[in-house]
């Protein structure tokens, strides 16, 4: 039976995954997920409404699912269809999350008033609108390096707000009942309105009713066009200028020149009918419609927002989390029992999970055309992948469970990361003009990247050991010396990789802003890393370490890597800053002393290691380097 569990976890693994890559079925009657790959231009990129609507949930809520007041859960694009077409009951919904107690205050609710998560609908804050648009503008006139909390909370819920107020305004006027019934109206108004025009040119009487209906209705149309951002009318020829696709308002005010209404405007005001009366076979019908005559000019484009659609539905990088954890386990338990069996099927699972994520990055590299690391959301997925294949490479060699252990707890920890980093929005941003250059995207970010990588794997390899040493008595004389080698390997790669990179960002510096070098916060954090790979090396070899202690200085590059990699983006300042928040300042400043204090843990006597004192007392020899007195033993 034990020989058969690797392969049954793998089974399992596999299952999973085939699983999550089957085409997503429409929950009801209505074709949702025809309608989710439907195109819109957001920010100079084409992506289907799914992407919107799920980066959008994660914004205002931090997370996908939506619950409504009577229990049922929605998927993201049902929001997306309630809230764009259904307002009035969108509105209800709890999808804002507000955790500050002062901005509570603001909205004069209590923590009882939202979820179990503290979030709260529309309706809950909209009569507090006011007193938050005054908050708002005092915060915005703080620099941002230095607000505090409650004035950071009130310029986020400030941004959501106006977020979702571009969602309710993208495809129709949230304040009509019958939005398709106006426009139908409107249509005959203009054309009679055309004629009025032209009489009146010729001394003919004016209809001055019809003309003051019509410009009742184009202030509606006034306030799509400025309220909503989302370019969905394509052009009617196939254009690449982004400049072509419209809002839905600006397209209707139109309307006014050439004497029709827009057809795509007409088809998703179609669309929001048929959902508003529960017409699931008219609503099925115009989604298939409509897309056969986008296809017309934007075939390949569609193609990609389909592939985004089916990328977003599978979402490899949660399930290779869910594999990571697994794995992790698995892995610890080999250390007890069973070391071959739960070794091997850890092993396994940390293998499909690197797969999966290997093609969850090239997907995205062919969604955007750029090598895989564009932002810092995905440094995070690559730091990740790249820790996780040098933990297979050593799992493989070594086959003793600590890569794997390894791999299960920097790939689920990165991969947290960018979960909390695809909060801000779409992951998928275009580039800035400065960081428009594949060339020097995949040779200097990637090889420095991947100096992080290694980097964080020695440091997390050492902590293994520290841990494995002092509160279990596992950590035998060859465990110690494979996890030696290891970290010493290791810090050998990352010390290349780091100053190779560290030379070619230079390089496209000097290209960029005419300077090689500017001791930037991030040119100083990229050289941190440099310096301390260099010093464990140097100490190693003049003998001024031994095994702990290059445990311990693995351990401090982890407080190095996190600093050059998150600290020099909260500091707001720099040619480097690429938008990072300084929310994540606790969390990191938590960690750093976190590192410090397992180092000091680990400069105990050996009388206080577990793995020492029962290796003492047992018939196998150690290491003399490992019985001295002095804390660098």
């Amino acid at each position: 039976m034990k020989k058969l569990l690797p392969w049954l976890f793998l089974l399992c693994a596999l299952g999973y995954t085939a699983k999550s890559l089957q085409a997503p079925k429409n929950p009801a009657a209505f074709d949702v997920v025809g309608f989710s790959r439907l195109p819109v231009l957001v920010n100079g990129r084409l992506k289907p409404l799914d992407t919107v609507a799920r980066s959008s949930l994660l914004q205002l809520q931090g997370r996908q699912p939506v619950q409504t007041p009577d229990g049922r859960k929605l998927s993201p694009i049902e929001w997306l269809l309630d809230t764009c077409y259904h307002a009035e009951l969108a509105d209800t919904y709890k999808t804002f999350e507000v955790v500050n107690p002062d901005l509570l205050a603001v909205f004069n609710l209590k923590a009882e008033d939202g979820d179990a998560n503290k979030r709260f609908a529309y309706t809950q804050l909209k009569p507090s609108f006011p007193e938050l648009d005054r908050q708002a503008k005092l915060a915005n006139q703080v620099d941002a390096a230095v607000r505090t909390s409650f004035q950071r909370a009130v310029v986020q819920i400030y941004g959501n707000l106006i977020h979702y107020q571009r969602l309710r305004h993208a495809l129709s006027s949230p304040g009509s009942a019958d939005f398709l019934g106006d426009l139908l109206k409107f249509q005959d108004k203009v054309a009679a309105g055309v004629a009025a025009v032209r009489a009146k040119q010729a001394g003919q009487t004016h209809d001055e009713a019809a003309a003051a209906a019509m410009t009742e209705i184009g202030e509606r149309f006034v306030d799509m066009a400025n309220l909503s951002t989302f370019l969905v009318i394509p052009p009617e020829a196939a254009e690449t200028d982004p400049t072509a696709w419209k809002p839905t308002g600006a397209a209707l005010l139109e309307t006014f020149r050439s004497g029709r209404v827009n057809a795509a405007a007409l088809a998703y005001a179609g669309l929001g009918h048929a959902w508003r009366q529960n017409q699931a076979e008219q609503f099925s019908k115009l989604v298939q419609l409509f897309r056969s005559d986008l296809e017309k000019n934007f075939s390949e484009r569609l193609k990609k927002c389909d592939a985004e659609a089916r990328f977003n539905s599978a979402q490899p990088f949660y399930l290779s989390m869910s594999f990571y954890a697994c794995a992790f386990f698995l892995g610890v338990f080999s250390w007890l029992a069973w070391p071959d069996a739960l070794g091997r099927g850890a092993f396994w699972l940390i293998a499909a999970a690197w797969i999966i994520s290997t093609a969850g990055l090239a997907a995205r590299m062919w969604l955007e055309g750029r090598p895989p690391v564009t932002n810092l959301y995905s440094s995070a997925l690559f730091v990740g992948w790249g820790a996780v294949g040098l933990c297979l490479v050593l799992e493989y060699f070594f086959r003793n469970a600590i890569g794997s252990v390894a791999a299960g707890v920097i790939g689920f920890s990165t991969l947290l990361i960018a979960h909390h980093l695809s909060l801000t929005g779409d992951t998928l941003e275009m580039m800035r003009a400065v960081l428009d250059s594949n060339f020097w995207l995949a040779t200097h970010v990637v090889v420095v990247t991947s100096g992080y990588s290694a980097s964080a794997l020695a440091g997390f390899l050492a902590l293994i050991y520290i841990f494995r040493g002092l509160f279990t008595t596992t950590l035998d004389k060859n465990t110690a010396d494979a996890l030696a080698r290891m970290v010493y390997g290791i810090v050998c790669f990352a010390t290349l990789f780091s100053f190779v990179g560290t030379i070619l960002g230079g390089i496209w510096a000097d290209q960029s802003w005419g300077r090689f070098w500017g001791w930037d916060p991030k040119e100083n954090g990229a050289l941190i890393i440099v310096i301390w790979n260099a010093i464990i090396l140097h100490a190693r070899w003049g003998g001024m370490i031994k095994q702990r202690g290059l445990m311990c200085l693995a351990v401090g590059g982890n407080i190095a890597v996190g600093w050059s990699w998150f600290g020099t983006n909260m500091l707001g300042v720099g040619l480097h800053s690429y938008g990072f928040t300084d929310s994540a300042f606790l969390a990191l400043v938590s960690f750093a002393i976190s590192q410090i204090a397992i180092i000091a843990l680990a400069n105990l006597p050996l009388s206080k290691w577990r793995s020492f004192n029962r290796n003492l007392r047992a018939p196998l020899p150690l290491h003399k380097e490992d019985l001295g007195n002095t804390p660098s033993a």
